[in-house]
């Protein structure tokens, strides 16, 4: 996986990403590999945002599922998300297998990040069981908060990044397996002690209270806090 993160990432027309449309890009061709043409088929859009767009595809050649983002790229600027995803490698934090960047009519350039396909988010589960007008089961509660702070655990210590987003939205969830797995990365960012950073950051029902007073040098503590707002959700299923 870590040689898939590092492969040179390739420019194709981008007019063939939406849904039924067949995107190609070629992997490989660093260290002496050979280069390998890659075919996915969009299937469905899953998410949208300000960020850009997230459409399920197929692998051609292998049949596996995998989430695409395709996000708006400033070419004067290295994009953030990509640089952190490439070195992100945990069993809790979602995984990128590798990213092309697309070309419009109007020369717009847009980075393509590829990730492993998770089926649902927890805001899914938990809308699932509001539904039903039920609780989550003590036990998933459990399982799940176990999982969160671990993939936690992980990027605060060993990359030391701050997701600065963590929500029910942007943590995905195997039904079949019940693993987790922390996504979008948009917003992350590895904190510098000294360093000033936004205090308008992190979606506003989990936001930190040191956000909420404009902190601008605050830690990764604020994850932990959001973590918490997630907490109470899942035990009081609102």
């Amino acid at each position: 996986m870590a040689e898939d993160k590092e492969m040179s990432s390739s420019v194709i027309n981008g007019n063939d990403s939406l849904t039924g449309h067949i995107i190609s890009t070629t992997i490989g061709g660093k260290n002496g590999e050979p280069k390998q043409t890659i075919s996915y088929k969009a299937e469905r859009v899953v998410g949208t945002g300000s960020f850009g767009i997230v459409f399920q595809a197929k692998c051609l050649e292998t049949g596996e599922a995998v989430a695409i983002k395709k996000v708006l790229q400033d070419r004067r600027y290295k994009n953030r998300e990509l640089q952190l995803m490439r070195v992100l490698d945990h069993p809790n934090v979602i995984s990128l297998k590798h990213c092309f960047f697309s070309t419009t009519s109007t020369d717009e350039l847009f980075l393509n990040l590829v990730m492993e396909y998770v089926p649902e988010s927890m805001y899914r589960v938990l809308k699932h069981y509001s539904n039903a007008n039920q609780r989550m089961p003590i036990i998933y509660v459990k399982l799940y908060m176990y999982q969160i702070f671990r993939g936690l655990a992980y990027i605060h210590t060993v990359p030391k990044v701050c997701h600065r987003d963590l929500k029910p939205q942007n943590i995905l969830v195997d039904p079949l397996t019940h693993q987790v797995k922390l996504c979008d990365f948009g917003s992350a960012k590895v904190l510098v002690k000294g360093e000033a950073n936004i205090s308008y950051i992190c979606s506003r029902f989990y936001r930190a209270p040191e956000l909420i007073f404009g902190a601008t040098e605050y830690t990764a503590s604020i994850d932990i806090w959001s973590a918490g707002c997630v907490l109470a959700e899942l035990l009081l299923g609102q």
